[in-house]
């Protein structure tokens, strides 16, 4: 047993002889202190229950459709010549040939329409004819990422043949409003229709060719498509001085 146990147990004791002491000598002694009854308790009625606000389910709503990105003024237009079905020449494109190139070029090149290569790839001047085109650049100093190249149709022409009246008339507006946008220092026109469709003339490419043009007060310097030197590659001396106009152009409006 513990020595704190016995002492409590001896305290105990000693209480208890002297208590029995006290009664024998007629003391009355009350060992343990009786506490009044406590007051009976005050009943408080059960509060009613706090009004717990429902809980509120947000109505289900329909959101509105993501709103689509507004395409650039560019991306707009070639979307809309994309779907175009002015002319009859939508019926069995595969796809149309919008251009190709840097949008901040200082010169356009604009030639006649796609042809079925080019028409597969979606790209303009692709074949013999893009790689004569590329090797036309490269004499001037130009290569495909600092010009840009379109055409006047964006579909290809079935069998290669010259466009009509129709299908330039249906076409014209997009090229417009291309040369527009890209707001070109200089234009080249690469065989007769694309010349005498911006200059409004039904001159010959001959005669145009080495003159001072102007398309809605841009140069414009007519030459000879590149499919043509192809078959009359005794023409390549006439290009040639034609590029060296659109260098000197081009140096010029540098310069200014």
């Amino acid at each position: 047993m513990s020595s704190v146990k016995q002492e409590l147990l001896a305290a105990i004791g000693q209480v208890e002889n002297a208590v029995q002491a006290l009664r024998e000598a007629g003391e009355e002694v009350t060992l343990f202190y009786t506490a009044p009854e406590p007051a009976p308790a005050k009943v408080v009625p059960p509060s009613a229950p706090a009004q717990v606000p429902p809980k509120t389910v947000p109505a289900k709503t329909t959101s509105p459709a993501k709103a689509t990105p507004s395409l650039g003024a560019f991306e707009s237009l070639a979307a809309e010549v994309k779907a175009c079905t002015a002319c009859a020449l939508h019926r069995d494109r595969q796809q149309i040939v919008f251009g190709e190139g840097s949008q901040e070029a200082p010169v356009v090149f604009v030639g006649e329409a796609p042809g079925a290569e080019e028409e597969r790839e979606g790209r303009p001047f692709r074949g013999p004819a893009g790689e004569l085109l590329d090797k036309i650049l490269a004499s001037i100093g130009l290569d495909r990422n600092r010009v840009y190249l379109c055409n006047l149709l964006k579909c290809r022409l079935p069998g290669n043949r010259n466009p009509t009246p129709e299908e330039i008339g249906a076409c014209r507006g997009y090229l417009e409003r291309q040369l527009a946008l890209l707001k070109p220092r200089l234009i080249v026109t690469l065989g007769a229709f694309a010349a005498q469709t911006l200059l409004q003339t039904s001159e010959p490419l001959s005669r145009l060719r080495g003159q001072d043009h102007a398309f809605n007060g841009i140069p414009v310097i007519p030459t000879l498509h590149p499919e043509a030197l192809i078959f009359h590659p005794q023409n390549k001396r006439q290009v040639w001085e034609d590029m060296k106009l659109v260098a000197a152009k081009l140096k010029h409006n540098a310069r200014g």
